[in-house]
């Protein structure tokens, strides 16, 4: 008997995947499908509270470092900013790679609506970080030098290798953490998975194309900074590039491969289906 066949018997579904991954692949359809059916403005809504919410983690990340001048420390304090987008509900423009991609790989939705969830929300983060940062360089003064000082490490950093990579593994990271969310029902598991994220991420200094912006928009807030939007812009154009490649190349499509007969059956099904409406 062909092991395929033994699977689908061994295991609770009639699914060429395993159970663990099923569930999670139900998950992302889910999920994914609705995201991808929303209008603009539930998007940029979304989008927005995602960027207020991140900048908030930044305040912590800001202040914790500030006091101890341990990145690693600040990184677990950042937490609050993903733990945040889990329980708020929320959207993170790099959270959209792994669940979206899949989605529209199954024809669930389309590489239209795609780009309007990646477009509204890389917008509106960046928007409502914007005007948070605003708020927390007002609000509390003292944090301004470690924020000039910590956003420097990204706006003036050349396009090298090194920058490239931590670009990518930023993306990496961010989408990783998204995919161990949708691995488990465990609240628990998915609040653990937010914080080793943010302790990556933001505790290594990785370069993500919306947290990072954030502290230079906090910096440039000051008006003493010794870099200006353009060298935000510079800096942002190679890092979000990075960041989508991580996520994508890295995690996503090994995730597609991993699950390639049970995308092709739910390909079929709504191929099946489309074909049934048009008789």
């Amino acid at each position: 008997m062909p092991a395929r066949e033994i699977q689908r018997q061994l295991g609770q579904y009639d699914s060429p995947i395993e159970d663990e991954l099923e569930d999670a692949f139900s998950r992302m359809l889910n999920e994914g499908t609705q995201r991808l059916h929303r209008g603009w403005r539930v998007v940029l809504v979304t989008g927005f509270f995602g960027g207020t919410e991140v900048a908030l983690g930044v305040l912590a990340y800001l202040s914790v470092l500030s006091v101890t001048h341990r990145p690693l420390v600040a990184g677990l304090a950042f937490s609050i900013g993903f733990l945040a987008l889990l329980l708020g509900r929320s959207e993170l423009f790099t959270e959209g790679f792994i669940v979206p991609v899949v989605t529209v790989a199954a024809k669930r939705a389309s590489l239209r609506q795609l780009a309007q969830l990646w477009g509204g929300t890389l917008f509106a983060n960046l928007v409502g970080g914007w005007v948070i940062m605003g708020l927390i360089m007002t609000g509390f003064p003292e944090l301004r030098a470690q924020t000039i000082e910590t956003a420097a490490h990204f706006a003036t950093a050349p396009l090298s290798p090194q920058t490239l990579a931590l670009s990518v593994l930023g993306g990496m990271t961010i989408t990783l953490m998204t995919r161990m969310q949708h691995g488990t029902d465990s609240v628990p598991g998915k609040i653990a998975a937010a914080i080793a994220g943010a302790f990556l991420l933001a505790g290594l200094r990785m370069f993500h194309s919306i947290l990072d912006s954030l502290l230079i928009f906090g910096a440039l807030d000051t008006h003493v900074a010794p870099f200006g939007y353009l060298d935000w812009l510079r800096w942002f154009s190679y890092t979000v590039v990075g960041n989508v490649a991580g996520g994508l190349i890295f995690v996503t499509l090994l995730r597609l491969l991993r699950s390639k007969d049970r995308l092709l059956e739910e390909r079929a099904d709504v191929e099946a289906a489309s074909d049934q409406q048009s008789d």
